[in-house]
């Protein structure tokens, strides 16, 4: 008799909390904590370095047990990620659904526990370059996990969303906004589910991308402090990219029949390193325009009346071990640095004037690996130790563009062995290099490039290997539950 009266007990705190969330009618800023990384932060020390700053909202991208176990009782509103590699097995099987839902939603909610807000299913699952290789999976995928969590009594509360990248919709001007051709049936079906379960269409939008892809795409019209070519649509002046594109996807919305639908921007920030145009000057007054933009409550010329907007700031933490085939400053996102200590000034407007860094850190001995000077006169074998050094390693910030591109030849290849020297967590014989390497207790560090030191509360997974653990949990549980039924 005792499991009614514990569901009972949870749906009444389910009702106290979504009447208290529905006063809440302010515009917010939450971020993303990406965990692509070599170096994590114990997931305590993340919570409270966002309680700290007041961090009401953070989005992920998987479900991580030890966040979650760090995020209960935190009061802090969680959007828990589908990875896009589950929604094949998700889609194909509602038991599957259970018990992603049960794994990694009805354990952690519960008064006292993560306030689990939405499920994103899939990240981005019509982004041109996959090729429709999930388009078909999402519809199955969502309906699977909405019945799941209506088993569960948790639909009223826990909203499915699915992200989605900016590119799911075109237009040469913002009224003319539409979704990809290939995607109208498929964007009709989700706009609808999303309207009648009272959840938000989330878009990625990333005005740095159209200026880093595109050499005639105006500079300052990607920031917020006015330009000399602004977007001229009819009665309406474009004076930056964000609103835009926002309401591209408004006039897009607005063709399907939903265009009062809410819009929440899932990802949207500026990097700080790795390329032309990504420093930190640029980063803080990107960041800070759109913040002072979003919480101005200035609406846009589609939605003058400028309802309330989230934004999830992309991203919380560089992220080095990132994939660099969109390019070298993708591992360069955070508002922090690696170690949680703030890049730049940001006022986020929730009573911090600026951000207060990451408290406890645990770091290595102030030891760095440089080059021998004595032994790095031939290039040729340095350049194959600095080449094996950067393959494991990050050495993004030495590109062109980077804050390390101008510290010269044995400034690079000092920076690569360190690099290399910190991830292995200092180990005097990381630093060999067949003796072209030495360790000094000396900061190597030049102006704004940082030869960093490696902290020592690592995470225990890697984003990666708990998303392939929970997908072999998931078809082994399928698998079994089939051969039962056969």
């Amino acid at each position: 008799m005792l499991e009614p009266r514990i569901k009972a007990a949870n749906f009444m705190w389910l009702l106290v909390m979504a009447w208290s969330s529905a006063l809440v009618v302010e515009s917010t800023i939450g971020v993303n904590w990406g965990t692509v990384t070599f170096r994590k932060l114990k997931p305590s020390t993340v919570v409270d370095l966002l309680k700290d700053n007041k961090i009401p909202k953070v989005k992920f991208f998987e479900a991580d047990p030890d966040i979650l176990k760090a995020l209960m009782g935190s009061g802090i509103q969680v959007m828990v990620g589908i990875p896009n590699e589950m929604l094949a097995l998700v889609s194909s099987s509602p038991a599957a659904a259970d018990m992603w839902v049960r794994q990694n939603i009805t354990t952690y909610m519960g008064k006292g526990g993560a306030d689990i807000r939405y499920i994103a299913v899939g990240n981005e699952p019509f982004l041109t370059s996959y090729n429709g290789q999930f388009q078909n999976l999402v519809m199955p995928a969502i309906r699977n996990i909405q019945q799941s969590l209506v088993k569960a009594n948790l639909a009223g509360y826990v909203k499915i969303v699915v992200p989605c990248n900016a590119d799911a919709y075109e237009s040469s001007l913002p009224s003319q906004g539409a979704f990809r051709p290939e995607l109208t049936q498929i964007m009709t079906q989700l706009v609808q589910f999303l309207n009648s379960n009272g959840s938000p269409f989330i878009v990625n939008i990333y005005p740095f991308l159209s200026l880093y892809d595109n050499g005639d795409f105006p500079q300052d019209y990607a920031f917020f402090e006015g330009t000399t070519h602004p977007v001229i649509d009819g009665n309406n002046v474009y004076t930056n990219a964000f609103d835009g594109n926002y309401d591209t996807l408004v006039a897009a919305l607005s063709q399907l029949g939903y265009g009062q639908m809410p819009i929440v921007i899932g990802e949207i920030g500026w990097p700080s390193d790795g390329a032309p145009s990504a420093n930190l000057t640029a980063a803080r007054v990107f960041n800070q325009g759109l913040i002072n933009h979003v919480l101005g409550n200035k609406g846009t010329p589609l939605r003058p009346s400028a309802p309330p907007m989230d934004i999830y700031l992309f991203s919380l933490f560089d992220e080095g071990a990132k994939s660099i085939l969109p390019g070298t400053f993708e591992r360069h996102w955070g508002i922090f640095s690696f170690d949680g200590q703030a890049k730049y000034p940001l006022h986020l407007g929730l009573g911090n004037k600026v951000l207060k860094n990451a408290k406890n850190v645990e770091y290595l001995p102030s030891r760095w690996c440089v080059a021998n000077p004595s032994r790095t006169n031939d290039l040729t074998i340095v350049a194959n130790h600095m080449r094996l050094a950067c393959s494991v390693a990050d050495c993004t910030t030495l590109n062109y563009g980077g804050s390390c591109n101008g510290i010269g030849e044995k400034g690079n290849i000092s920076y690569a062995f360190n690099s290399y020297y910190q991830l292995q967590m200092q180990d005097a014989r990381s630093c060999d290099f067949d003796g072209l390497g030495m360790v000094t207790s000396s900061d190597p560090s030049v102006g704004n490039c940082r030869f960093l030191v490696g902290v020592t509360d690592k995470g225990s997974h890697s984003s990666s290997t708990q998303t392939k653990y929970q997908l072999w949990v998931l078809i082994l549980f399928v698998m079994i539950q089939r051969s039962i039924l056969s």
